[in-house]
């Protein structure tokens, strides 16, 4: 069959990589896609957001089966559209993915639900907002309601980060209209993880645990980021917890959600945080976790196609999912400057000396990347994910690191404690 991925990062490089090795799969595209994809698949030039190219590219190359890896085409509708078109796409309908691209939706359809999340407020005015921060005690969290790159959620330590919160969301608009409403909420603390299910809307399989590490600097310090660092399986989350996630949070939203008339179907996330009185959700997302994917795909032993093929036809708990017995660490190479203002087109050294074959014990995953000439440069602010994979977390993490010790461009920087707590 043919295959379409549609985006262009990390977590696309890590599903073509994945998509690549199964044998139902003859023709892979990617749009648009990075340098390294380009080695592995048939890259488009269509940009992620134009859903209506991207319809015409399937139909025109008989694509039979589109996934789609970033949030905003789906908050934009392409899986609608797809299907208007008579065209088969693994993702969520738009109503479906307000799940993720509205915190708003999300937060009062947990309540709604009883899913266990940090309790909040919702605000329109920034005035309103500013004069609920003068009166409560901190630290508290301030979110955007819609999409902001994974950079919309903003702990504030006192009040005067509290107002600069809510001045850049909702008075500047630095995320534009996504700080249009406001969520201030409790502050949680605990350990976080990152769970993902595929489901048909009705049934559903849980994928391995995973952890990310969200702050640019080590000892988790510094702005939030896209992602800096993953690990899988996640070393806190026992099988217990796994199942009291499952249970309180996985199980009720993909009820609720079809209850709603907006089932679910594809990768359903749930960013939690264990605290001391039990999980409880931070966000939901529509798709595959971005680093997470980079650490969670490589220790899938089944085929992924095969697994989507049975969620689209309604009997995802049919699919055999089998996982090999190993830890995987991503540490990700950062542009100087990310998340913030950062430069692009240097050279990148050392790539050619990493097979990144499925058996190796370390594979990277190209971000921002793209090519001139022969030559592979930097395009991004998360540029490179460099996953290891070992029998323990300390021997994945020390591949990981031996591999990033031979990889050079200018200001490169990454964060040196990826998995050290667990090491």
């Amino acid at each position: 069959m043919k295959v379409l991925i549609v985006g262009g990062g990390g977590r696309e490089h890590a599903l073509a990589w994945k998509v690549a090795q199964s044998e139902y799969v003859e023709d892979l595209f990617v749009a648009p896609g990075n340098a390294g994809i380009s080695q592995i698949a048939k890259v488009v030039d269509i940009q992620q957001n134009d859903i209506r190219a991207l319809a015409s590219f399937a139909e025109k190359n008989s694509v039979d089966l589109t996934i789609v890896g970033p949030e905003e085409p789906l908050a934009n509708g392409i899986a609608d559209y797809f299907a208007k078109r008579g065209l088969m796409l693994f993702g969520p309908s738009q109503e479906s993915a307000r799940i993720e691209s509205s915190k708003v939706f999300a937060k009062e359809f947990m309540e709604r639900f009883h899913i266990p999340t940090a309790s909040f407020v919702v605000f329109d005015d920034p005035e309103q907002a500013i004069h609920f921060i003068e009166e409560h005690e901190f630290p508290i969290v301030i979110k955007t309601d819609g999409l902001a790159g994974g950079k919309g959620s903003i702990v504030a330590h006192n009040i005067e980060d509290a107002r600069d919160a809510i001045v850049h969301m909702m008075i500047e608009r630095t995320w534009g209209d996504a700080g249009k409403n406001v969520i201030i909420e409790e502050f949680l603390e605990g350990v976080e993880a990152s769970v993902l299910a595929i489901t048909d809307g009705e049934n559903f399989t849980v994928l391995q645990p995973a952890q990310d590490y969200k702050r640019a600097f080590d000892n988790n310090e510094g702005p939030n980021t896209g992602g800096m660092g993953a690990v899988c399986p996640h070393p806190a989350v026992s099988d217990e917890v796994l199942k009291e996630i499952t249970d309180y949070v996985l199980e009720p939203t993909i009820s609720g959600l079809r209850y709603i008339g907006a089932p679910f179907k594809g990768i359903l996330y749930a960013g939690i945080m264990m605290t001391k009185s039990g999980p409880k959700v931070l966000e939901f997302n529509c798709r595959f976790g971005d680093p997470e994917t980079q650490a969670i795909l490589p220790l899938l032993k089944s085929d992924l196609i095969e697994i989507i093929l049975f969620a689209l036809e309604g009997k995802v708990d049919e699919a055999d999912v089998f996982w090999h017995d190993k830890k995987a660490v991503c540490v990700v190479m950062a542009s100087g400057g990310y998340p913030k203002r950062y430069k692009k087109g240097y050279k990148i050294l050392g790539l050619d000396e990493i097979s990144g074959s499925p058996d190796s014990n370390c594979i990277i995953f190209h971000a921002g990347t793209a090519r001139r000439g022969d030559t592979i440069i930097t395009n991004g602010g998360r540029v490179l994910n460099v996953v290891g994979i070992g029998n323990d977390v300390k021997t994945a993490s020390k591949n990981a690191y031996s591999c990033v010790d031979r990889i050079d461009f200018e200001k490169a920087f990454y964060r040196s404690d990826i998995a050290a707590e667990y090491v």
